[in-house]
Parts: C-alpha cells; sequence; structure tokens
C-alpha cells in the first residue's frame, strides 16, 4: 500500500507531536517525582533534628537509637567505621552543625557522622552556609543525601548528649528513590527523530535516484521504462515519464521508418536515372545529372545517420578514449591526411612540505594510464570524424589532443588557416547549414549538428574558441 506524500506529512507531524508528548510527560513526571522525593527527604531533616534536640518521637522512616556504651566509645575516638551493625559503609564524611549561628560561642554543635557504601559527600555547602539554622542545615544534608544512590547511616550527637544512630534509608536511600525516567525520556525522543528522518531521507531519497537516473538517461542508457518504490506522486511521475519516453521513442522510430522507406524507395529510379544518363553522349551534362543523383541519395543518407544518432540504440560500455583516439588519427595518417596527435602533457605533482626545507618539491608524471571514459564507440568515432573533417575542409591540418581530469575528458581539435571565426562556425551547428565552401566540398550539413547530439547523449558539450592557429573544437564528454 503507497501513501501520498500528504498522507505521510500527517503521519510524520503526528508522531513528532506524539513522541514529543511522551518524551515532555515522561520528563515531566520523572521530575515532579523527584521533587518530592528530595522534599521529602528535606522534612525528614527537620524532624530528625528535633528529634536529636528534644528527644520527641521521630518521622515516620526514620528509626533513632541509641548507641551501646562500646559503640559511644568508637564513636567518641572517631573510629566510627569499627562501630558493630555498619558493615560495608566504610566511607566516611564528617560533619558539625552549629544550631545556634548567632551564638557561635554558646551555641550547641551536632556532631554527624555519615556513613556511606558508596562515597564521600560534598558538604561544603552546607557547613559554610552562615545564614542558614541547624534544622535548615540538617534538612539540606539529608536532601543531599537522597540526591546520590546511595544506603547512608547517620552517628550523631547533640552537644553533649548520647551517640545515636540515626537510619533513614526507608526515605532517603537509594532504593526509596523514584525511578528517573529523564534519560529515557531524551533517549526515546532521539530514537522517535531518527526513525522520523530516516523516513524522510528514504522517500527523499526515492526522487533523488529517479531523478539521477533520467539525468543519466542520454548518457549511460537506460531501460524501456522505469519503476520507483515511493509515494503515490512519484509512482504518478514515473507513469508520466515513461508515457513520455514510449511517444518519444516511437516518434523516432516511425521518422527513422519513414526515411529509411524513403531512402529505398528513392534507390530504385535513382539507378535507373543513373543507367539512362550513362546513355548521354554529352559528358558535361552527364557528370551533373550524376552528381545531383548522389548528392540526393546522400542527403536522405545524412538524415538517416542523424535519426540514428538520435535514436541512441548504441549501448554504453567502458572503453579507452585514448586508444579511440589513437586509432582514428592513425587511419587518418595512413591514407595520407595532415592529421596529428599532440602528446599529452605529464602531470605535475607537487610534495608534502617537510622539515628539513621550507618549499614544497614537484615531480611530473609520465603519461602511461589510460584515459578511460563509459561512452558509445560508434557515435563517439562518428562525432570525432566529423570534426576532424571539417578541420580539414576549412583549414590545411588538424591537430588532436586530450585533456582530463577526474569528471571529464576533452578532445580538442584545431585546425590552421581556417577563415571562419567563433560566431560563423557556431552558426553551422543548426542541421543544414553549410559554410563558404559550399562548392569546393562535400557533405549535408549535418556534421556538427551530429557531433553536438553524441556530446549531449554522453553528458557533455560541443563548444568552439579562437587558437593560436585556427578554430579550436572542444568536444567534452563525461567521464
Amino acid at each position: 500500500m503507497t501513501l501520498r506524500l500528504r498522507s505521510l506529512g500527517w503521519i510524520w507531524s503526528l508522531a513528532a507531536f506524539a513522541a514529543g508528548l511522551l518524551s515532555a510527560g515522561m520528563w515531566f513526571a520523572s521530575a515532579q517525582a523527584w521533587d518530592k522525593y528530595l522534599t521529602r527527604s528535606f522534612v525528614a531533616g527537620f524532624a530528625v533534628y528535633e528529634e536529636l534536640r528534644t528527644g520527641i518521637a521521630p518521622a515516620t522512616g526514620v528509626r533513632i537509637t541509641p548507641l551501646s556504651p562500646d559503640a559511644a566509645a568508637l564513636a567518641e575516638a572517631g573510629m566510627f567505621e569499627q562501630i558493630p551493625g555498619i558493615s560495608g559503609r566504610g566511607f566516611v564524611t564528617n560533619l558539625s552543625i552549629l544550631t545556634d549561628s548567632s551564638a557561635p560561642l554558646n551555641g550547641r554543635v551536632l556532631t554527624l557522622a555519615v556513613m556511606s557504601d558508596r562515597l564521600v559527600y560534598p558538604i561544603s555547602g552546607i557547613v559554610s552556609g552562615i545564614d542558614q539554622t541547624g534544622p535548615e542545615k540538617m534538612g539540606n544534608l539529608t536532601r543531599l543525601l537522597a540526591t546520590y544512590c546511595s544506603e547512608p547511616i547517620l552517628i550523631a550527637q547533640y552537644g553533649r548528649g548520647p551517640w545515636q544512630q540515626v537510619d533513614g534509608t526507608d526515605i532517603w536511600g537509594c532504593k526509596a528513590a523514584p525511578t528517573d525516567l529523564r534519560l529515557p525520556a531524551i533517549l526515546a525522543a532521539i530514537v522517535a527523530m531518527a526513525v522520523i528522518l530516516t523516513s524522510i531521507g528514504n522517500v527523499s531519497d526515492t526522487f533523488t535516484r529517479f531523478s539521477q537516473a533520467l539525468r543519466d538517461r542520454r548518457r549511460r542508457g537506460g531501460p524501456e521504462s522505469y519503476d520507483a518504490d515511493g509515494p503515490e506522486e512519484l509512482r504518478d511521475i514515473v507513469s508520466a515519464v515513461n508515457a513520455h519516453l514510449d511517444d518519444e521513442r516511437a516518434q523516432l522510430e516511425k521518422r527513422a521508418i519513414v526515411l529509411s522507406g524513403v531512402s529505398h524507395d528513392l534507390g530504385t529510379p535513382a539507378t535507373r536515372v543513373r543507367l539512362r544518363a550513362a546513355l548521354i553522349r554529352d559528358d558535361e551534362l552527364r557528370e551533373k545529372l550524376e552528381a545531383d543523383v548522389d548528392q540526393m541519395t546522400g542527403m536522405i543518407e545524412s538524415v538517416l545517420t542523424y535519426t540514428r544518432s538520435e535514436l541512441n540504440v548504441e549501448a554504453p560500455r567502458q572503453i579507452s578514449l585514448t586508444s579511440l583516439v589513437e586509432s582514428l588519427v592513425a587511419d587518418y595518417q595512413d591514407t595520407g591526411q595532415p592529421v596529428t596527435l599532440l602528446e599529452t602533457a605529464p602531470v605535475t605533482v607537487e610534495g608534502a612540505p617537510s622539515v628539513f626545507m621550507s618549499r614544497r618539491g614537484r615531480g611530473s608524471l609520465t603519461e602511461t594510464r589510460r584515459i578511460l571514459v563509459t561512452a558509445r564507440p560508434v557515435s563517439l568515432k562518428r562525432a570525432l570524424t566529423n570534426l576532424i573533417d571539417n578541420a580539414l575542409k576549412y583549414g590545411r591540418h588538424a591537430e588532436i589532443a586530450l585533456e582530463t581530469d577526474a569528471q571529464c575528458a576533452t578532445i580538442i581539435v584545431e585546425d590552421k588557416g581556417a577563415d571562419l571565426s567563433v560566431e560563423d562556425i557556431e552558426a553551422l551547428l543548426s542541421p543544414f547549414r553549410r559554410g563558404s565552401n559550399i562548392g569546393s566540398s562535400d557533405g549535408f550539413g549535418l556534421g556538427l549538428t551530429i557531433a553536438t547530439t553524441v556530446a549531449e547523449q554522453h553528458g557533455g558539450t560541443l563548444s568552439f574558441e579562437a587558437g593560436e592557429q585556427g578554430l579550436r573544437a572542444l568536444l567534452r564528454i563525461t567521464r
């Protein structure tokens, strides 16, 4: 079942709202429970202080028992960890609370030893609180004990009274603490956000993958039709694109069929005209008639070649662009044509800085590697042939060079002595446009048009610029 983007947007929004509401509820509920727990511990500290001062019954959950004479002697000597019945609580926190801060010399002191099984408590803030009364300091101490997960027991002496053991772990102990859901609330929010963002990213990636496949269709080829998993809108787009590709393919095929039929149908009368022209005794008239027939059939073949390049029937594959250019130049040279291939400039590399030298070293790599590209070799060779033929027609010599980087490869064809400017040659890119030497050269004005089409099929461009000796054509393709 596929959903539309509007439905997915509602689902994502509601899921984000529900996750945020759940996380916030867990956070605030846990924070409120902890506030109650700490407040209860603070109030219990007040009650413990009053019990130690007046001897009234302690608060519920607090047990205050006097120490035995032997245990009291150990407490008086400061050896709290040796008191019987407090095994496993080897961490001692000592502090004294002045009961009357306004009369430090006459006021009584509450001496305390906190026996913990895990840690020594940071009590500097409690001891240094001059503006706090004794009960407030005791309440702050028990609140501090509740903040940490431990099972502390207090050994206390009010003034010169007896030593007593205070066990309030049912109130400020670790087991009495509420479950802290704040960290799970944060984790739940993070997980929900990750799930929602992943879902959004997956939907976005379906559009990105389809657009990339459609963009690379001309260069890498593609299937007859596309199929994509994703929201309903993407499926509608894919269906419309498939219909458009079918219509475009049908039109091109129909055009090729019509041109092929015309070429075939013209073959028989052209042959008859050629045979009848051979019977003409006037040599000049016969040659003109045969030239007209050749021009007619050649024009049809050129249009067929252009249409086949538009049909893009050749499958792309990985080839060595260096080998293709070298073989094509060698073919021209074998027939005595003035075509040369310039050597590729060596690649210059810059070394890393050294601790012994302030300058970076430089070096060059010899060109022993091949330029590999994904291309249609027949179409690319046809386009390059058209550019070389144009250079030979409008100039006297053709020089071929190769340039490359990580993304593109450029084939440069430069002629010598061409009278055309860059604007003139760019005007010849349109179909059936020919130069000023129309009377002295063959062709039908489709060579540059075919070269431009081939460049676009390879994800590149065909452009021109003024060179040192003539015009320079740059056929750039994506590697």
